[in-house]
């Protein structure tokens, strides 16, 4: 992997498990449940400068990375409760670098986002916390997926979305020694 790719991906590429067990499902809804205190605690000190810095040439800003995890993980917990309540609906998609240059991305104050985070979070693990098996393996179609992804593959995607997008944070911030 290349530099570049290694700012891009800090964790590595997504990688869609074969299957998951309830131990497994219990760390990754961990993951997400704690997304908004380490995102939090990663941001709180910076300035506007910093705030404003890319986390790797061509990417986004450490800000415009606090406003994209609720964008995305409100669509998430939307795409869940559609799969929960329907026989594989077919999801929306939305491009999110589109959503990353509208004014709530780049000029309203971390803090609103984070909150949101916060709420949205708290929601969110309730619903997975109380999913049984079966509803796991529900499934969505998602239009850039060639196959119907599971709520299983879903919550795998999701919490390693937050672990990626706080390395973003968290390894500029070390780079810079912030």
């Amino acid at each position: 992997m290349d530099h570049i790719e290694s700012l891009k991906y800090p964790i590595g590429k997504f990688q869609k498990p074969a299957s998951l067990s309830q131990n497994d499902r219990i760390e990754l809804i961990k993951s997400i449940r704690k997304l908004p205190k380490r995102l939090t605690k990663a941001v709180e000190y910076l300035s506007d400068e910093q705030l404003n810095t890319p986390y790797r040439p061509g990417g986004w800003t450490v800000a415009q990375v606090v406003h994209h995890l609720p964008d995305s993980h409100v669509n998430s917990y939307i795409r869940f409760k559609w799969a929960l309540t329907e026989d594989t609906p077919m999801i929306k998609a939305y491009d999110e670098n589109l959503w990353s240059e509208t004014p709530d991305a780049t000029s309203t104050d971390i803090n609103a986002s984070l909150q949101l985070l916060k709420g949205l979070h708290k929601r969110w693990t309730r619903v997975l916390t109380n999913m049984s098996e079966r509803d796991y393996a529900r499934e969505l179609s998602h239009p850039e997926w060639s196959n119907n992804l599971s709520l299983d593959t879903m919550l795998a995607l999701y919490a390693w979305h937050c672990d990626h997008h706080l390395a973003h944070v968290r390894e500029l911030i070390k780079r810079k020694g912030w």
